[in-house]
């Protein structure tokens, strides 16, 4: 799939105008009649949900075509899956209601939804063991070969964080003897438990996927200027293995365009000068380049930046300079791509990313600090979509007691 091919972001209004209505047309059932109208009820729910993962697979892939490096494009993906476990649950209700309609009453459609949420966490548990597990031996690799230093367990602590969430819900999940109030509680409290595991849990797998795809696509062969991202110098001065494969990657790219299309790039390389590094970033990519074949009149430098922000804004600078129209890759690290993309388009400035190969024990961990700084940058949508869920919650938590 080509990336950057639609001028419009997908819009998703309908699907929401329809999980509304359809919402309230539950409800308007139930209340009417939930024993005569809970089959019904439950395919109207089937139904939607297969319309939900449609349209999210549809904006999904509309959205890697506008912009692939984009909160929604996590969002759409991991909530698909969640859609499919809700379709498959209703289905399978729908057709033991219609065989054994004296066993269901209206109140089972209503706890059926809320329990959508457990049983897609249950359903997904076994990935997020081995997830889980992936985590720990990546981070006891990395700690051996990389020393032990707080961010080099952030994957652990994930995965730690995880395992836990998953203890907290059997245990929540657990029947008491208990009042109706005193039971409605504890129903409301699992489900408000379940449903912010799960939009951290969606997010997390539409993350992972995201990701691959960025870090695998390669970029059109017409690009006029290639912005090779910087990171930590050796003591001497010369590139690390993770920036050597970043110039790598870059050479590799220049090297077939022009192979294929006779067209030439600029290099931008871009990084400043650290407070450990004896030169700046960006004349030691330079230096390498040249060294491998390179002319130093197509490499510019960038040496201002000190983060990836910087270097995307800076890098527009000087490429808007030359020409504001020019088309532009850049090349970072496999897991780095997502971010550094979102960070391009933060500063208007249209680039697509390759990726650059990575010791297999690095990469986990460095997609769980991504994946940490990417939630981050989006406290407000995130805020709003969790506040949106528990609010259902409560009002569908209110219906099945009352």
């Amino acid at each position: 799939m080509k990336f950057d091919t639609r001028d419009k972001k997908p819009k998703l209004y309908s699907l929401l105008a329809l999980t509304v209505a359809v919402i309230a047309t539950i409800t308007v059932l139930s209340v009417i009649d939930g024993s005569k109208y809970a089959a019904t009820c439950c395919l109207i729910v089937s139904v939607h949900s297969l319309v939900a993962v449609l349209s999210l697979l549809w904006a999904f892939r509309e959205q890697l075509r506008y912009n692939p490096y984009s909160y929604n494009t996590i969002f759409y993906l991991g909530f698909a899956l969640f859609a499919l476990s809700v379709m498959i649950t209703h289905m399978y209700l729908y057709i033991n209601m219609k065989i054994y309609p004296e066993l269901y009453t209206g109140n089972t459609i209503v706890h059926t939804v809320l329990d959508s949420v457990k049983n897609y966490i249950r359903l997904s548990a076994p990935f997020i063991l081995m997830f889980s597990a992936g985590l720990f031996i990546s981070n006891i690799a990395l700690i051996r070969h990389e020393g032990r230093r707080f961010t080099n367990t952030l994957g652990s602590i994930l995965g730690m964080l995880l395992l836990a969430g998953a203890l907290v819900m059997i245990a929540l999940d657990k029947k008491y003897l208990m009042s109706g109030n005193e039971t409605m509680s504890r129903y409301l409290l699992e489900n408000l438990f379940s449903m912010v595991y799960l939009y951290f849990e969606c997010m997390l797998i539409g993350t992972i996927v995201a990701d691959a795809i960025v870090a695998i696509h390669e970029p059109d062969k017409d690009k006029d200027f290639l912005i090779v991202l910087g990171c930590a110098l050796k003591k001497d001065g010369t590139p690390t293995p993770l920036l050597q494969g970043r110039l790598d990657r870059a050479i590799d790219f220049y090297s077939k365009q022009k192979e294929r299309t006779g067209k030439e790039l600029m290099f931008i390389t871009s990084g400043g000068q650290g407070a450990d590094e004896v030169i700046p970033e960006s004349s030691a990519m330079k230096r390498y380049l040249i060294e491998h074949g390179i002319p130093e009149e197509r490499i510019i430098e960038e040496n201002q930046s000190t983060s990836t922000y910087e270097n995307m804004l800076y890098s527009k600078d000087k490429i808007w300079e030359i020409d504001p129209e020019g088309k532009v890759a850049f090349s970072t690290t496999n897991y780095h791509v997502f971010r550094s993309g979102l960070f391009a388009r933060r500063v208007k400035m249209r680039a697509v990313g390759m990726g650059a190969d990575t010791k297999w024990y690095f990469w986990p961990n460095a997609a769980v600090r991504e994946f940490i700084g990417l939630l981050t940058k989006h406290r407000v949508k995130q805020a709003v979509i969790l506040l949106g869920m528990i609010f259902s919650n409560i009002v569908l938590t209110l219906l099945a007691y009352y």
